[in-house]
């Protein structure tokens, strides 16, 4: 952060500290949004206003109101609001959720600097989505591909693997095209944490070698709550100067949304604020829509930014107001299934649930122009798979009903097919890195195990070419 240290005007009507928030009187000229530098016994500390009320001001302190005396602290109100220094060597670099350096490295010299909140991409600016990328999970690429420029959650609950699966993410994406290769990027950023976590994320980071892309911003489960509403913004930031500065390809993963949520609220009770929805605060789906709303892609800009957000849902309910409102603002959702899970099963993604509403626009030939952006039988196969695996899990409950003996010859297929379909499709390894070719042969040797006449998504010209006995 800035050197703001300069000299500091103490007003005398500080009114209240009331948990991370302090009230002060007698403000002239303050704004919401602007940085607050809050000194005692020489010690720092920031905050930025969230209310302004004639001459009272209610400041949001960022670590903590924890030794504050209201006859010893002294207040001053910079002009500015919250800015993250950007450059080129923010990459292969570890920060705090409030930007600060956590890694141990050299002070990085910006560029520049920017405020973290952003603006607003002009909605007749945007450009659609169009471009696959590929992050190295069938069950993603194949069947709920990720579009580059779209915001597609991860949708998960207490004790499933989502860490592991955003880190694999973070090692394996890329994009297809070789000339952009080189301008692939990757954000992360993890909020309310462990410190054990915080270690398995950059020890997973520096070994693979992926730090070499990524900008990371880790904030601990103990460092003050009101960090973790920073975090996210401070993130977007650097992934707004590396994608519309630098040109390049973004992808950024925010975890856990669900802890960002919870920070809000603890901040809306802290203000007196009436709450909404399981005491959440009324404004949740517009706070979330600020972070949301970032990805995408510009007319006239070459870069791009692409969001995973995650979340685990309380009691793994899709109707919480977390994952509810998510899916409201997203293009669609991938859903971790705690059955498969419990079957040894990983990535345990929930086919039937998850959805991506922009793979048609990424996957297979464009028919206008001709550019190859998977494979051309990629969205029939993709069809047909879901097709089948959704008859197989009829089959499967009717098994659990009558037993596998009362079943048509037809429903014993597809329950085979299902069984094998979680086994060798959506299963892999950790550190097994498919390419969407693989996934593709791996889709079609299981759909050979299906009589030709249930094969009904597929037109025949496709069939000829890849159904080979």
């Amino acid at each position: 952060m800035k050197d703001i240290i300069n000299s500091i005007k103490k007003y005398e009507s500080v009114k209240e500290i009331i948990g991370p928030l302090i009230l002060i009187e007698g403000v002239e000229g303050a704004k919401y949004g602007e940085l607050v530098e809050i000194v005692q016994n020489q010690e720092s500390r920031f905050g930025k206003i969230l209310e302004i009320e004639k001459d009272k001001a209610l400041v949001q302190v960022f670590e903590g109101t924890t030794g504050l005396s209201l006859n010893e602290v002294k207040i001053r109100f910079t002009g500015k609001p919250i800015e993250f220094g950007v450059s080129p060597s923010i990459l292969g670099r570890i920060f705090t959720g409030f930007g600060k350096i956590r890694d141990g490295g050299p002070e990085i010299i910006p560029e520049k600097y920017v405020n973290i909140n952003g603006f607003p991409i002009n909605p007749t600016r945007r450009d659609y989505p169009s471009e696959f990328i590929q992050t190295g999970i069938s069950a993603i690429d194949g069947l709920n591909s990720l579009v580059r420029g779209q915001k597609l959650p991860i949708f998960s609950g207490s004790g499933l693997p989502h860490n592991l699966l955003a880190t694999q993410i973070v090692k394996q994406a890329k994009i297809l095209t070789e000339k952009e290769k080189e301008k692939f990027a990757i954000v992360f950023a993890a909020m309310g944490i462990t410190f054990e976590e915080a270690e398995f994320f950059m020890d997973e980071f520096i070994e693979s070698g992926a730090i070499e892309r990524c900008v990371i911003f880790i904030n601990l489960a103990d460092e003050p709550a009101i960090e973790r509403i920073s975090t996210p913004r401070i993130a977007l930031t650097a992934a707004e100067y590396l994608a519309y500065q630098l040109e390049m390809h973004v992808l950024v993963i925010l975890t856990d949304m669900t802890n960002y949520a919870e920070a809000l609220r603890e901040i809306s009770a802290a203000r007196d604020e009436i709450p909404g929805r399981r005491g959440y605060p009324s404004y949740l789906y517009t706070d979330l829509s600020t972070i949301y709303e970032r990805a995408g892609k510009i007319k006239g800009k070459k870069g791009s930014i692409t969001q995973i957000p995650i979340l685990t849902m309380p009691q793994d309910d899709k109707t919480h107001p977390i994952p509810d409102l998510t899916g409201y603002i997203t293009e669609g959702q991938i859903i971790l299934s705690r059955s498969l899970h419990l079957k040894g099963i990983y990535p345990p993604v929930d086919i039937l649930t998850s959805l991506s509403r922009l793979r048609d626009k990424g996957i297979g030939i464009v028919k206008k122009t001709g550019e190859k952006l998977t494979r051309e039988d990629h969205p029939y196969l993709a069809s047909q798979l879901f097709a089948s695996y959704a008859r197989g899990k009829q089959a499967e409950e009717l098994a659990v009903i009558l037993g596998e003996a009362a079943l048509s010859e037809s429903d014993v297929v597809h329950l085979n097919f299902v069984r094998k379909f979680e086994q060798e499709f959506i299963n892999q390894g950790l550190n097994e890195n498919r390419d969407i070719e693989e996934t593709l042969n791996i889709g079609w040797r299981l759909i050979k195990m299906l009589p030709k006449i249930d094969i009904k998504r597929i037109p025949p010209y496709i069939m000829d070419k890849y159904w080979k006995d």
